[in-house]
């Protein structure tokens, strides 16, 4: 589905506060309140809007430890690829993976309380796994940027 230039608005201000209302987004964006319902209603259901989240600060929850794991693979296989995927989507301390190109074969943002629990998910996870040549934690001491908009 093409974008224009109110597309762009609508989805812009909504990346910014989802929950504003249908009303106010139709006046920021310059359209009556069923076209703005409409145009909405089209984003999510081509599936440009994924989802209506709220985010939650990780800190604030106890998850006050973030890890980016750089992950080798013992080969470039795409069943072994598939079956880690599969197994890191399944694991409630990934909050994100990448498969990548380059050195690695993936990179994991993983959010634990503390070290004793991303130990046990390492353990569990990842060095427990036969098709694992290795992997790297960096362990972020403070995160400087987190944004989760797309400027359009």
């Amino acid at each position: 589905m093409p974008l224009d230039r109110i597309d762009k608005h609508i989805l812009n201000q909504l990346q910014r506060d989802n929950r504003i209302s249908n009303q106010a987004l139709a006046e920021k964006v310059g359209l009556s309140a069923p076209a703005c319902l409409k145009r909405v209603r089209k984003l999510r259901e081509s599936g440009i809007i994924m989802a209506d989240v709220s985010i939650v600060n990780p800190e604030a929850v106890g998850h006050r430890i973030n890890v980016i794991v750089e992950v080798e693979m013992d080969r470039d296989q795409l069943d072994i690829y598939e079956a880690f995927n599969r197994k890191m989507l399944a694991a409630p301390e990934v909050a994100q993976c990448y498969q990548v190109t380059g050195e690695v074969d993936f990179l994991l943002m993983v959010l634990v309380p503390d070290m004793q629990a991303y130990e046990a998910f390492a353990r569990r996870e990842l060095a427990s796994d036969p098709n694992l040549r290795k992997f790297r934690s960096l362990i972020s001491l403070r995160r400087e940027k987190f944004q989760t908009a797309i400027e359009l």
